[in-house]
Formats: C-alpha cells, sequence, structure tokens
C-alpha cells in the first residue's frame, strides 16, 4: 500500500477511500492489537499512523492491546516461570503484579507514545479505569490424558469480564481523543485481574456496539482445509468450522470471541494480519479486506 507517512501520499489515500470512509462515519471501531504483532517497531508506527487516519477522516477508533511475549520476557528476566493452563496463563500474586505493570506500564505507554506522535491525541487507560471492566474469576477444566478425568484448574488472578460500564468511553469519543486500552480489569473486592485481550476487546466492543471490532493476529485470518483464506464467515458457518476441525488450536477461542461480540450487538468482526503493513486500512477502506470477515 502507498506510504501514508507523506502527507501528498496521506491525501491520495483519503481521496481513494472516501466512499468508505462514508460507511464508517462517525462509528466506533475497536481494534485489538496483539502482543505477537507489537514486536517490530516499524510495524507499530505503520499501525498508529491507520489509527490516527481514521480518527482524521472521522471514524471512532478505540485500540485495545495484547501484550503475552512482553510479558513472557519480563518474568522470564525476573526468573518467574511463566505456566500456561487450557491456553491462558496462570498468574499468582507475583505474576498480576508483573502483567499489569507490563500491560498498564510500558506497552501502554509505548502504543500511546506512537500514536501521538504520529499526529493523533491518545489516551492511555486499564479496565480498572472508572471501573470500565469489572472482572470475575476464571475457571477451566482440562481432561487429564491418563486418567480421561476433568480437573478444575485453579489459573489464579485471571478473569472474564462480567459487566462494562462506558462511562469513561462515552466522555472520550467524539473529542478528537483516542484511548488506548490494556486489559487489566478489577474485581469486585478491588483486586486486580489479568483478562485475554481477544476477549476484553469483545466486550468492549460489544458494550459500545461497535461497526467492527479487528482483532489483529500472526496469521491472515481464518484458513480452510487447503490453508486458503476464507474471506466471509457467518456464525453458523463459523460454527460448522469448528465442529469439523477446519477451525482448531489457537483459532478456537479467537472465533469464539468473534461470536461473543456479535451476539452482543457488534456488526461485524475480523480476524486479520497485523504484521501486514497498513492492515487496518486495507480492511476497512478497500473493497478486498485484509482478513476474514464474520457476520451474524
Amino acid at each position: 500500500m502507498t506510504d501514508i507517512t507523506d502527507d501528498h501520499a496521506k491525501a491520495r489515500v483519503l481521496v481513494q477511500a472516501l466512499p468508505h470512509m462514508q460507511r464508517y462515519d462517525d462509528a466506533i471501531i475497536v481494534v485489538k492489537y496483539g502482543g505477537h504483532a507489537m514486536g517490530d517497531e516499524q510495524v507499530a508506527r505503520d499501525f498508529a499512523q491507520d489509527i490516527v487516519l481514521l480518527e482524521q477522516s472521522g471514524v471512532n477508533p478505540v485500540v485495545v492491546h495484547g501484550g503475552g511475549p512482553q510479558i513472557g520476557a519480563m518474568l522470564a528476566k525476573l526468573g518467574i516461570k511463566s505456566e500456561f493452563a487450557a491456553g491462558l496463563r496462570i498468574t499468582d500474586k507475583a505474576t498480576v503484579e508483573i502483567v499489569e505493570m507490563v500491560l498498564a506500564g510500558s506497552i501502554n505507554k509505548s502504543l500511546v507514545g506512537y500514536i501521538n506522535g504520529a499526529g493523533g491525541k491518545a489516551l492511555g487507560l486499564s479496565g480498572k479505569d472508572g471501573n470500565m471492566v469489572v472482572a470475575s474469576k476464571v475457571t477451566r477444566s482440562v481432561r487429564d490424558p491418563d486418567s480421561n478425568i476433568e480437573q478444575v484448574i485453579d489459573l489464579g488472578f485471571v478473569g472474564e469480564p462480567e459487566t462494562v460500564d462506558t462511562t469513561v468511553l462515552d466522555q472520550i469519543l467524539g473529542r478528537e481523543l483516542i484511548p488506548v486500552l490494556a486489559p487489566v480489569a478489577t474485581g469486585k473486592d478491588g483486586g486486580t485481574f489479568n483478562v485475554n485481550a481477544d476477549t476484553f476487546a469483545g466486550a468492549i466492543a460489544g458494550a459500545l456496539g461497535a461497526k467492527r471490532l479487528l482483532l489483529l493476529t500472526d496469521v491472515p485470518g481464518v484458513l480452510d482445509r487447503d490453508k486458503q483464506l476464507i474471506k466471509e464467515l457467518t456464525i453458523a458457518q463459523a460454527r460448522a468450522l469448528i465442529a469439523d476441525g477446519t477451525i482448531s488450536g489457537g483459532m478456537i477461542p479467537k472465533v469464539e470471541t468473534c461470536i461473543y461480540a456479535l451476539e452482543q450487538g457488534v456488526e461485524g468482526v475480523v480476524i486479520l494480519d497485523g504484521k501486514v503493513p497498513h492492515s487496518v486500512l486495507l480492511e476497512l477502506l478497500t473493497d478486498h479486506g485484509a482478513g476474514t470477515l464474520i457476520t451474524r
């Protein structure tokens, strides 16, 4: 795609995208920016430019970021072993302090800095601010391969959204400010929960009635059995692909998050590759898109 760092090139992109921009005028677009897509500085800067361009074109973007690799690196540096169960990080008291420090601290402020450097006005927040997201403890069970007995796993301070209060976001959106949210939530007792970023983004998008939720990851989207990109799916088709094994592994929870967000009122959810330059603009402002669109 055209390099939009140049002002003249940016103007050309805006002209070419005008028919598509009108479709999203004043709409809320929630973008989940994955930790794996955040590893490259130039990719992060390109992403920041995309978000600023969307805001300048009349869209209301909300950014939710992950940070799994960065959390893992910090834990390793501190000599804390990372353990996972049912696809989620087991988070004890020591770990949750590091998770909050990395997510709501270094990662959040770095992304805020990139967006501000690209000409935007980003505001870094977490789910704890204004009781935006109140979470409850996640419970998961796994089947022991030897005994074939399901065992409940204690994941510690891992939560899933129970309620979402959009008061803070309602005050921000539409005022040339771009909220950048870390997926850390509060518990009913005032404690801290680590929330899966996809799940967090789905809850935020649903509560805001977003027109689109974009899940940026490190794969092109949902692939068929021949490893070809599936451009569009309905909820029913997605469930069928999970049932027959076409959608498997780590893609299952992502698709389940898409379905959850759609059932909460989001118009469409897209899974796309965040490492493709300007993938957000390609998806929203061109005819061919850039990932897998899932709709009701």
